[in-house]
This record gives C-alpha cells, sequence and structure tokens, in this order.
C-alpha cells in the first residue's frame, strides 16, 4: 500500500496529464474525483496542496489549479450575508441543528443555485483543474454529495478533485471512521 506522500505524488502526476484534464477514458463521464486520506493527515495535506498550487504555472503546465476550501467560502458567504455572528448566538439559542438548517438554506445548499457553486463556476477558468478542500472542517453544515451533486449539474468542463478526510471505496465515503456520506456515486477515486 502506497504511503499517503506517495499518493499524493501520484495525484500530482496525474492532474498533470492533458488526458485527465480532458476527461479521456471515463466513458463520456464528467471528471469528478475524490482522494481520501487519515483524517489524522489533514496538515500534511493542505501542505502538500499549497505547495502545488504555489509552483502551478498556468504557462507551461497548461491549465491553473484552483483550490477553494469549502470551509473558507462558508465563512466568507456568511460574513458577506452578515449571518456569521448571528450563528453564534443561534446555536446558543436553538442548538446545532437549526443551524445546520438555516445555514444550508442561505447558503442554497440542496439548490441549483447554490452559493458556493455560483461562487465556483464564477471563478473557475477554461483551462482548469479544480480542487475542493476543508470538507472535513465543515462536517455537519456542509456535506460533501451536496457539493458534488449540484456542482456535477454545474460544472463539467474541468475536472473537479475533492479531498476527503477519510475512506471512500468507489461506493461511500466515511468520514472520522463512523460518518458516512454515502449519497454521491458518480465520482471516481483519483489514487488507490
Amino acid at each position: 500500500m502506497a504511503t499517503l506522500a506517495e499518493r499524493l505524488d501520484q495525484a500530482e502526476t496525474i492532474i498533470k496529464t492533458e488526458s485527465f484534464r480532458q476527461n479521456k477514458g471515463l466513458g463520456n463521464e464528467v471528471g469528478y474525483y475524490i482522494f481520501d486520506y487519515p483524517a489524522e493527515k489533514e496538515l500534511a495535506v493542505r501542505e502538500r496542496i499549497r505547495y502545488m498550487q504555489g509552483k502551478n504555472n498556468r504557462g507551461s503546465d497548461g491549465f491553473e489549479l484552483k483550490v477553494f476550501d469549502l470551509y473558507d467560502l462558508v465563512i466568507d458567504i456568511l460574513e458577506a450575508e452578515g449571518f456569521l455572528e448571528q450563528c453564534f448566538r443561534f446555536e446558543q439559542k436553538k442548538g446545532m441543528e437549526r443551524i445546520i438548517k438555516a445555514v444550508g438554506n442561505l447558503l442554497q445548499v440542496n439548490d441549483e443555485n447554490s452559493l458556493i457553486v455560483k461562487h465556483i463556476q464564477e471563478n473557475t477558468p477554461a483551462d482548469a483543474v479544480v480542487f475542493l478542500t476543508g470538507i472535513g472542517k465543515c462536517y455537519p453544515i456542509l456535506r460533501s454529495h451536496k457539493v458534488l451533486n449540484n456542482l456535477h449539474q454545474a460544472i463539467d468542463r474541468v475536472p473537479v478533485v475533492l479531498f476527503f478526510p477519510g475512506k471512500y471505496d468507489g461506493q461511500e465515503l466515511v468520514l472520522f471512521s463512523e460518518i458516512k456520506d454515502d449519497n454521491y456515486y458518480r465520482a471516481f477515486k483519483l489514487v488507490d
């Protein structure tokens, strides 16, 4: 079994191939991938993604690596809407379940007009590879299958890689060794 560093090396090699960026060999499926890793390795994965993004050169690589930290994106949207401070107060009064519902409604998570999807669409050039990070930090407010399902309907021109702190077996996502997020089946495992 490959180490995390070896798997990240493989991922970096894969995203640089032209066939990956053109979604060749997928049976005309849109290129959605999951890179799973042990949650305790989160900081190493973040560091490696920053490294890959820093050395990415659109001119020589032929693509732009766009990294969207979903947690940062949720916080930015909540702040822009003037809702972040209200969330803290609302959680104290009503509890976490109500916050999840309220934030989901604001972000339009279940809607094709999702603010997250809209932001990613508007900030992704035609010649890009999209990395989605921060899904573990968002749990349970934002679920990976909801993001991927909404993006799948909106972005089909570039490959998207979700970095998932848990296990993905090609059928279900398991976060923190016990929480299943098994509603998404149209993603390929980026590396074994």
